[in-house]
């Protein structure tokens, strides 16, 4: 496996699918990554040779990634909670925060059922 910016990628994947592998590279990013450093879309990771592999290397050093992205989306999310803002709210209660209804559905954001017992009627 290549190790690029801490992280293990695939070695018999294509080097455009490998990247994506990284927290912060998708499919557009890793393909102008690999044009950047000069490398092949489709060559194998595996068939990378080590000046390829340390190009790709400094060329991923150039963006925020992995940890430091993640950090900083933390951050983010942690300032809308502090500002009171809606979306904070939503952050904070565990709701959906873009307009989705919540009768029904957006069971990933409200985690699992509690289900509520019903009220007993009163017998005469």
């Amino acid at each position: 496996m290549a190790r690029i910016s801490g992280v293990d990628i695939p070695k018999h994947k294509r080097g455009v699918i490998a990247l994506t592998y990284i927290y912060g590279i998708g499919r557009s990013r890793a393909a102008k990554i690999l044009e950047v450093a000069k490398v092949n879309q489709d060559t194998k990771v595996q068939d990378w040779t080590d000046k390829e592999s340390g190009r790709i290397r400094e060329v991923v050093g150039d963006y925020k990634i992995e940890g430091e992205l993640r950090s900083e989306v933390q951050l983010s999310i942690k300032r809308l909670m502090d500002i009171g803002c809606y979306r904070g709210i939503r952050h904070r209660s565990g709701l959906p925060l873009r307009g989705q209804r919540t009768k029904n559905n957006s069971r990933t954001r409200k985690g699992k059922r509690k289900t509520v017992a019903n009220k007993k009627k009163a017998t005469k």
